[in-house]
């Protein structure tokens, strides 16, 4: 579990194919403190695991199934990630509850500075919008973010200061991926959702829901 507020921008130094997966090492010197192999660290909002680590550097594994979801299977040497270990008991939660698991990739839609900041608006695929309220929160390449506006297929966000001078994201361009993560919450409502809706024709409806909640561990 992470909280979306990065700790270090770290450069990806080299990329190896192995199988369908890849082991991507990157060079960093704030989030190798205290960590060692079996650990995870956020890279660009996906939880990795670290398979090696030392004071300037550490390597994780990214399976197939991650490269194909994110972004991390078109990394290559020279990138640079936002990075963040995973969160301790004693941490301040000064951002949202990441998980570190992305929904899918979003695209730059639209970039738009001002005197204070950035306007970016960021386009999803069909059906993660319904996850997307104004003023919630969302995680973009690992960052905790408010959602300022959403539309069926995009939303909008304004990057202060402190965003643009500790992140990549002033770095991404109209057209570019990034990785999306929705709110945790909003899934866990559409879950009950679904399970009360389908149990509404039972007179024990209400009976039934927490019983099925309880079986898969959400009471």
């Amino acid at each position: 579990m992470f909280t979306g507020l990065i700790e270090e921008i770290g450069t990806v130094s080299r990329v190896e194919r192995a199988g369908g997966g890849l082991y991507i090492t990157i060079s960093s010197r704030v989030v190798t403190q205290g960590t060692a192999t079996g650990d995870s660290i956020s890279v660009d909002g996906a939880c990795q695991t670290v398979t090696a680590v030392s004071p300037s550097s550490f390597t994780v594994f990214c399976s197939k199934v991650s490269a194909d979801v994110t972004t991390l299977g078109s990394f290559g040497a020279g990138r640079r990630v936002n990075l963040e270990r995973a969160m301790t008991p004693q941490s301040r939660l000064g951002g949202h509850l990441v998980q570190g698991h992305v929904d899918a990739r979003g695209t730059v839609a639209r970039v738009t500075p001002d005197a204070q900041g950035t306007a970016m608006e960021i386009s999803v695929p069909p059906g993660l919008a319904a996850y997307l309220v104004a003023r919630g929160s969302i995680a973009v390449d690992g960052i905790s973010l408010t959602v300022v506006s959403c539309t069926e297929r995009s939303f909008g966000l304004y990057l202060i200061p402190e965003t643009l001078a500790r992140t990549t994201l002033p770095s991404r361009n109209a057209g570019e991926e990034v990785n999306i993560e929705t709110d945790i919450l909003a899934k866990y409502v559409e879950r009950m959702l679904a399970l009360r809706g389908r149990d509404s024709k039972s007179p024990s409806s209400d009976a039934s829901l927490r019983r099925t909640l309880a079986e898969e561990g959400y009471l």
